[in-house]
């Protein structure tokens, strides 16, 4: 799905997914979500970062619900990325673990914190939310550092060159190329003292990362110098379909 699309476009698609479901009037939905997203009402609150902006302020219950169709009250949402470390924790990467986060890479980082079978977005042991995008470097927001966005421009500055992401900076990295080398290096390198910081705050024991990034781990996991188990996830949307049911079973794995 483009997330692009004008707004009756994704609804549609959405919608188009649940109806191969063969859908019946009694069936429960759950529906994981990219915020910035109000996941009790169901309405979204996306506005400039570069997907679903025109969702902003649909309520997107209430949109699915005539769209499928199925009872308004049917619904669950889930943040994508507790959805998806729900989904490894269940039966995946994080299987059973205690205490273990998710860390997402695309477009931007998404986190998710995860404690005894339940999602953790308050406390001193978690960025605010339990979002690590609200995180700084160096007093630099963190997505303005390691973020497709970010890279580019890291590499444009080097160079003078434009690369098409973290996808054309890893293939010039693998090619020797040592401006792209150093790139990955010093924003994942800054990365990993950041999240090492956190993830001895939150005695986690294991981290999993998702997104599309992850199809350049064996670049970025050198430069995150994690000393616990970092696991890569390269089925991510599955793991997040997965978490999302199985927070729609358990209300209280994902309170927001």
């Amino acid at each position: 799905m483009d997330p692009g699309l004008a707004a009756d476009g994704i609804v549609d698609a959405l919608a188009g997914a649940a109806k191969l479901l063969d859908p019946h009037p009694g069936d429960r939905w759950a529906v994981a979500m990219p915020g910035p997203f109000d996941y009790r009402t169901g309405v979204s609150l996306h506005a400039g970062v570069g997907k679903f902006d025109s969702l902003r302020g649909v309520d997107l219950r209430a949109a699915l619900a005539q769209a499928i169709p199925a009872a308004p009250d049917a619904f669950t949402f889930v943040n994508d990325a507790d959805a998806f470390l729900l989904g490894e924790w269940v039966d995946g990467a994080a299987k059973g673990a205690p205490r273990c986060v998710a860390i997402t890479l695309g477009t931007g980082i998404g986190s998710a914190w995860l404690a005894d079978g339940s999602v953790v977005t308050t406390g001193p042991d978690v960025p605010p939310d339990g979002e690590v995008h609200f995180l700084t470097i160096d007093g630099v927001e963190l997505e303005e550092v390691v973020s497709d966005r970010a890279l580019i421009r890291a590499y444009r500055s080097l160079t003078g060159v434009d690369v098409d992401g973290m996808r054309g900076l890893a293939t010039r990295a693998r090619e020797l190329d040592a401006a792209a080398q150093t790139v990955i290096d010093t924003a994942f390198g800054a990365l990993g003292l950041l999240l090492t910081d956190w993830l001895t705050r939150f005695k986690a024991e294991v981290v999993v990362f998702g997104g599309s990034m992850t199809g350049a781990w064996d670049l970025i996991e050198p430069a995150l110098a994690l000393t616990l188990p970092a696991r890569p996830v390269s089925d991510t949307e599955h793991a997040a379909l997965l978490g999302a049911a199985w927070a729609a079973a358990h209300p209280t794995a994902a309170v927001y």
